[in-house]
């Protein structure tokens, strides 16, 4: 069983329109509305893939109630704290001429009660879960040392997590060394208090994060594919080309591939495919984490593997 914690969950409200106009009365030419966060994500790419998931995380208001729906249709099992404020929505829009703009509402406020709750509940789910993946943000006054402590206990109890933030929340669970990260490069920037260019540096930035224990380093470069250093192993996977719809959930993808992998002891090589052409397959269509098999199963011969 692999456990998603999502503390700051959201209905993705994902529209469509000719471009955007700031200022202006902009009409949408469509709108979805997908049970979103990148835990939510994270176990949707899963169960696409039949994989047992467990879904914790804080939830709230008529939004909540969807997205624990949702989760349910899909065949995770949900373990939610279901807390007095809303759930937030998250707005989406792509337009024709290429930009995507994304407005994020902050979450619902957590009292002291219902954090408690859910550290209790964390507890004792993790006696079942084999691994644990920490996605996204948490809501604003939710301390930043949140995933530190939640890397803590897991590791006291014997579980590997994955680790998927930003900013604090990022910098915070990094000093607790997870399992594995997978920061982009302002990211990496961040976690290495220095400016880095290029190739070659983004390798150095990525061994010095494996060298203060975290055994899995991916890093994100985008369409330029991504970076994997696990101890002395380097490797570098270029993307296939392919036409770009929606990219939200791309990263998601990787991170769901990284563990399915993992846990199926594919080789450094061999994961580093899959996570290229999973997060490949998912820019491929409109909705967030949602991976044609199909072309997937193309994009792995494709993917091209350099070591170092």
């Amino acid at each position: 069983m692999i456990t998603t914690i999502t503390l700051n969950p959201a209905v993705d409200k994902t529209y469509t329109a000719a471009r955007l106009l700031p200022g202006q009365v902009n009409r949408m030419d469509s709108v979805k509305n997908i049970a979103g966060g990148k835990g939510i994500n994270v176990a949707k790419a899963l169960r696409q893939y039949g994989v047992e998931v467990k879904t914790m995380g804080f939830l709230g208001g008529y939004t909540g109630r969807f997205i624990e729906d949702y989760a349910e249709s899909i065949g995770a099992a949900c373990r939610f704290t279901h807390v007095a404020g809303e759930t937030r929505a998250s707005i989406n829009i792509l337009s024709q001429d290429g930009y995507v703009t994304e407005v994020l509402e902050p979450g619902p406020e957590i009292s002291e009660e219902e954090l408690a709750l859910f550290h209790s509940d964390y507890e004792r789910e993790l006696m079942n879960s084999e691994l644990v993946i920490l996605s996204g943000s948490a809501p604003a006054n939710v301390n930043p040392s949140i995933y530190k402590e939640l890397i803590i206990k897991a590791k006291n109890m014997g579980k590997k997590v994955i680790l998927d933030s930003s900013g604090d929340f990022l910098k915070e669970g990094a000093l607790a060394v997870p399992f594995m990260i997978k920061p982009n490069g302002k990211e990496l920037e961040m976690l290495l208090g220095r400016k880095i260019k290029g190739l070659e540096d983004t390798i150095g930035a990525a061994i010095a994060l494996s060298e203060k224990g975290i055994s899995h380093v991916l890093v994100s470069m985008g369409e330029k594919g991504l970076l994997y250093v696990a101890g002395q192993e380097i490797l570098y996977a270029r993307a296939p080309k392919v036409k770009a719809v929606n990219t939200v959930g791309c990263g998601d993808c990787v991170v769901a591939a990284f563990a399915m992998g993992y846990l199926k002891n594919m080789s450094s090589e061999e994961l580093l495919r899959y996570c290229v052409a999973l997060s490949a397959a998912n820019a491929t269509t409109l909705e967030s984490a949602v991976i044609p098999k199909e072309k997937a199963d193309e994009l792995i011969k494709e993917v091209e593997v350099e070591r170092y």
